[in-house]
């Protein structure tokens, strides 16, 4: 029997763990040799697989090396906002497939967010409409933890211990002073607050910062906020806010649009930024104390340093998972992450098809925001805590800094 190859290739923001489901496909793969062939990576994603950039596993990262994408963050195989045209008629899948079958590819893993599956989603259709062989199946990935239809995302747990510990720290930097002065922390979030929410984990006793948190799920009230501000002077000289950077007014214009115009990426979303600088603006000029803002940006969804190993060893066996339900010949769909205990602590993987989940996002529930919309319940807590436990020790280089894989 003429063996199959295996493509994976990764999509959309990155982060901590992104690479370990990488890990987990490739390591899978390659525990069949009697079914799988070759496993290639795109580099780039589609948008680099349609200019012919692709490698070799087991040239590129070939035994022991592989086991780097562990503790690796970003995307090693690079990434792309690409968005496939929705008539499926269009020349590009036909030039899409034509390339699957140049390389003998059998089964396709696309690991990424909400616009990634619906490039899954895309090309699964197209498959079923011509009759092609290719399996197409989404792992998923991303720190906003938004995709309907599974527990959570990788990704998620890694991004919430990085917002909670890091504001844990920006609380105890704050408190130094015994004067009033309020610090927002704005955090990213473009719909749904699931990071933002993380940093009431953060907390380590009753009153302690951050004492407001304000989610996109809730409409926002510039002088409801004032007033809750001040009201907090009551409890804690020091205060400390966390912002969603998505967080919009009950008409629904983004408390960042309040400054400035925002700009659309090449989803046509908008790049949402400065609601924290306009609060920290607004909060000084209203009250009269102290304030700044801090934005995480960047680093709460690239960091290594605050690793959950939960997260990391959730994101392998989704890997594993997708490799193995390919070979099942499952298509068309999105591997799910199915919670069996609270406690103790207990997961599986699932299997939910990516036509129910593309295009739609899961909000944080109403029923876990308490404090007239600035609060997250017990329920929130319970959810979130088995995702952030465990330490991963990162491999270091002669300098002491973390030791990464990268693409040559």
């Amino acid at each position: 029997m003429e063996l199959k190859n295996m493509l994976v290739g990764q999509s959309g923001g990155p982060t901590a763990v992104i690479n370990s489901s990488l890990c987990g496909v490739v390591t899978e793969a390659g525990q069949h040799p009697e079914k799988i062939g070759k496993c290639y990576g795109m580099v780039n994603g589609i948008e680099g697989f349609l200019k012919g950039r692709f490698l070799d596993f087991e040239e590129a990262l070939p035994g022991d090396e592989r086991k780097g994408l562990l503790t690796t963050p970003g995307a090693y195989l690079g990434s792309c906002r690409y968005k496939l045209p929705e008539d499926l008629d269009n020349p590009v899948y036909r030039e899409l497939f034509e390339k699957f079958e140049e390389l003998g590819i059998g089964y396709f893993l696309y690991i990424g967010g909400n616009d990634s599956m619906d490039t899954v989603s895309k090309l699964s259709r197209y498959g079923r409409k011509t009759g092609s062989s290719v399996v197409v199946l989404g792992e998923p990935k991303t720190i906003d933890n938004d995709l309907v239809h599974t527990d959570h995302t990788p990704g998620f747990g890694s991004a919430a211990r990085y917002v909670a510990s890091t504001v844990r720290e920006i609380v105890l930097d704050a408190g130094v002073y015994d004067t009033r002065s309020v610090t927002i922390v704005e955090i990213m979030g473009r719909h749904a607050g699931w990071l933002t929410a993380a940093s009431v984990l953060a907390r380590k006793c009753r009153g302690d910062n951050p004492l407001l948190v304000y989610l996109p799920e809730v409409p926002f009230d510039q002088e409801a906020f004032l007033r809750k501000v001040e009201e907090c002077f009551a409890v804690n000289n020091t205060v400390v806010v966390c912002v969603s950077e998505g967080i919009r007014d009950k008409d629904g214009v983004f408390v960042c649009e309040y400054d400035s115009d925002a700009g659309l990426d090449s989803f046509g979303h908008k790049m949402l930024a400065g609601c924290g600088k306009y609060l920290e603006r607004l909060v000084r000029a209203r009250l009269g104390v102290k304030a700044r803002s801090v934005e995480l940006n960047v680093s709460q969804r690239c960091s290594a340093s605050m690793l959950s190993a939960a997260d990391q060893q959730e994101a392998f066996m989704a890997g594993r998972y997708g490799v193995q339900a390919a070979l099942g010949g499952e298509t068309g769909k999105m591997i799910s992450f199915v919670r069996k205990s609270d406690a103790p602590y207990s997961l599986a993987c699932g299997l939910e098809d990516v036509d129910d989940i593309c295009n739609k996002e899961k909000t944080v529930p109403l029923t876990w925001i308490t404090g007239d919309g600035t609060d997250l319940g017990e329920e929130f807590l319970t959810y979130a805590k088995p995702l952030i436990k465990g330490n991963v020790q990162i491999p270091e280089d002669e300098d002491g800094l973390p030791l990464f894989v990268c693409r040559k």
